[in-house]
């Protein structure tokens, strides 16, 4: 079957699904593989849970009209957000880069529906997969498309790039992360600027922040709208943190509920695009002050006489630098660092998570305590740090030790789940 024929069954379906534990009723079921299922086993399944209709790339599973044969599942499903992105002929603003992705996308997001009617990634789903199932979600009420993109090795961005086909992007930094993947922060910025690559060569638009040289060197020559200090299309500027970032743009002082020094950028960015597009003053500075995180990001909570500091959805050498840095500037009296391993580091692993451990010595944070086998097999002989092995260790023996009227920072990768230990304070 034909991707134009197959977007006319899609048309009139107006969904697809990819997990048949979730069948969206006259959805398009779509067998993806991996490493340990295979959808084409349960393409019968997921037209008897209410798809319309299933596509599979293994003609042994082909058991009526209404399974449809392809060469590979995966770039079809990609080829038919392409055709529907053309389709929908609407302006899509893609996003990348190593820390900020998910609150960035989430600012503009809140910014731009304040006059747009807006379609973005849903939480994370930024992968070959996510991409393709967001543009695949926006129809023809959508009037502005957000997609963002992740990537932990090169040539990802280029094709993702390739299938959302931006007319707008913004990288928000470029971290030590994925460096497993990428071998290198050169390689990363590699991978990241991928995104300008594309929008070169179609002549589109990329945002730059202006304090950041890479992006200044790395979009030379492009369409850029500019946005920092001086010299740039929107002058926007930073007031304070502590802990809550206070900044300031034309006649405008907006106060917004995250966290540390670091997120000023991202909420530039976000003030930046909704300028660019003609959101009011008003609606920017309200879209900001009423943006709350959620998921582990930077969030703050009070837990009996504590304030705690949730950011333990992800962390990589960067974005753990400047948590750190941010953490140790605030003014509170007690403070209390709990840290978790970082992932994905490759070679680099054991002198990354040496630096975190020198910059924590430095610091004004009264108590730290390190979890996970990196942190674990560092020689460390500062008598405010304590390390453990493993969550369950730290659980037993922190279990008798009592936190009263501190502030406490969380943060680690993913893998480490350290939200559990809300539940142990």
């Amino acid at each position: 079957m034909n991707i134009e024929h197959l977007y006319n069954l899609f048309k009139i379906n107006k969904s697809v699904s990819t997990d048949t534990r979730a069948i969206k009723k006259g959805s398009i079921f779509f067998a993806l593989k991996g490493e340990n299922f295979n959808g084409n086993k349960f393409a019968e399944d997921a037209l008897k849970k209410g798809a319309s209709y299933a596509v599979i790339d293994d003609k042994k599973y082909k058991s009526n009209d209404k399974i449809i044969l392809v060469e590979n599942v995966l770039e079809t499903l990609q080829n038919l957000a392409t055709y529907h992105r053309k389709y929908l002929k609407l302006p899509i603003l893609s996003l990348t880069g190593s820390n900020g992705k998910t609150t960035t996308k989430e600012l503009i997001n809140a910014v731009l529906s304040k006059k747009y009617n807006t379609c973005a990634t849903t939480g994370n789903l930024n992968n070959h997969i996510g991409v393709p199932l967001t543009l695949l979600n926006m129809d023809s009420n959508t009037e502005m498309g957000i997609v963002e993109m992740g990537a932990n090795h090169l040539k990802e961005i280029e094709l993702l790039t390739n299938i959302a086909q931006p007319d707008y992007g913004y990288i928000t930094n470029f971290g030590k992360a994925h460096l497993e993947g990428f071998g290198s922060l050169e390689g990363v910025i590699k991978g990241k600027t991928e995104l300008y690559d594309y929008l070169r060569k179609q002549n589109k638009m990329v945002f730059i922040n202006s304090e950041d040289k890479i992006q200044s060197a790395k979009s030379k020559g492009m369409n850029t709208i500019t946005f920092g200090k001086k010299d740039v299309d929107y002058k926007i500027e930073y007031v304070d943190a502590n802990p809550f970032v206070v900044l300031k743009y034309d006649n405008e002082q907006v106060e917004s509920k995250l966290i540390g020094a670091y997120n000023f950028n991202n909420i530039a960015a976000a003030i930046a695009i909704g300028k660019y597009f003609k959101v009011s003053d008003q609606s920017i500075k309200e879209a900001i002050e009423k943006y709350i995180p959620t998921n582990n990001r930077s969030q703050i909570l009070k837990k009996g006489t504590n304030k705690i500091i949730l950011d333990a959805y992800n962390a990589n050498p960067s974005s753990m630098k400047v948590a750190l840095e941010n953490f140790s500037d605030l003014t509170d009296v007690s403070k209390i660092a709990i840290l978790g391993d970082m992932f994905e580091l490759g070679p680099e692993a054991e002198s990354e998570h040496q630096k975190i451990v020198e910059q924590v010595e430095r610091s004004n944070i009264g108590a730290v305590y390190l979890l996970g086998n990196y942190f674990y097999n560092l020689d460390i002989i500062n008598s405010k740090i304590k390390k453990f092995i493993s969550f369950e260790e730290f659980k037993e023996k922190f279990k008798n030790t009592s936190i009263q009227n501190s502030t406490i920072l969380i943060k680690a990768s993913r893998g480490m789940a350290l939200e559990r230990i809300l539940e142990e304070l």
